[in-house]
């Protein structure tokens, strides 16, 4: 993995201390610098599975309505603050004068909240990769153009600390130091803890990562609301996903989810 810089010690995942993180760089279509994957240049017309992405190339002010005098909800920064890989959002709607303006989903507190950004310093694209988490199966599913490609068995939240449910995205892709409480590498995505308001000096956010250094069995709920799997697992995800892909983390899949 070419171009990954080594940086110091970044906190608040919910596996606890990220010690010795690199920058996950990986090539591939639609790849905007280090640590962004899984998508590609959007089509003219993209297919019914695919979701709409935005590349911030700058600064954004998310509004809760499409005009400049929306009132303001947040900061995004174009930069995601582990990997200072380009931020990547799902997009949810086109609306303001000649569809200018762009609803996105946003990292962070309160989950699942949604603004509207300027459409000005973005880059369109999509992804057709999904993930869903089923809580009550400890289970992950991977989907790609609509169909399940892969199911893994998984540790969740335990009682205490539940893995939150809800609709979330990958905000970064990380390598971690093979020393690393989780390595060898995370999903850090848009999710929250509901219990911890921070964890190890950072905000209680929620990751899908490996096992290494951690107990737990898999198919067990045992962590502080991360999604644990198996090593060759979250490196078979992180060869594949990156920025912007939908999380689903749900109670239980329907019997008709493929």
């Amino acid at each position: 993995m070419t171009g990954s810089r080594i940086r110091s010690r970044p906190r608040g995942l919910c596996l606890g201390v990220v010690a010795g993180l690199a920058v996950l760089a990986i090539g591939g279509a639609g790849s905007v610098g280090a640590g962004f994957a899984g998508a590609a240049p959007a089509a003219t017309t993209r297919p019914a599975s695919s979701q709409a992405l935005v590349v911030l190339l700058g600064d954004h002010i998310a509004r809760r309505s499409p005009n400049a005098d929306g009132g303001r909800i947040e900061a995004v920064a174009a930069r995601r603050p582990l990997t200072r890989s380009r931020t990547v959002l799902p997009v949810l709607g086109h609306g303001g004068p000649g569809d200018a303006w762009l609803r996105v989903r946003l990292p962070g507190r309160p989950n699942g909240h949604t603004g509207w950004i300027s459409a000005a310093r973005t880059r369109s694209t999509s992804t057709t990769w999904r993930i869903v988490v089923s809580l009550a199966a400890r289970k992950v599913m991977v989907s790609r153009e609509g169909r399940v490609v892969r199911r893994f068995p998984a540790i969740v939240g335990k009682a205490s600390t539940p893995t939150p449910r809800g609709t979330f995205f990958v905000e970064e892709a990380l390598r971690l130091s093979p020393s690393a409480p989780g390595a060898p590498f995370a999903l850090a995505t848009s999710a929250r803890s509901n219990v911890l308001q921070e964890f190890d000096g950072g905000p209680g956010q929620i990751a899908l990562h490996g096992t290494d250094h951690l107990s737990g069995t898999l198919g067990t709920a045992a962590s502080h609301g991360c999604v644990r799997l198996a090593p060759r697992a979250i490196a078979w995800l992180a060869s594949r996903i990156g920025a912007g892909v939908p999380v689903s983390i749900v109670r239980s899949v329907p019997a008709t989810n493929p």
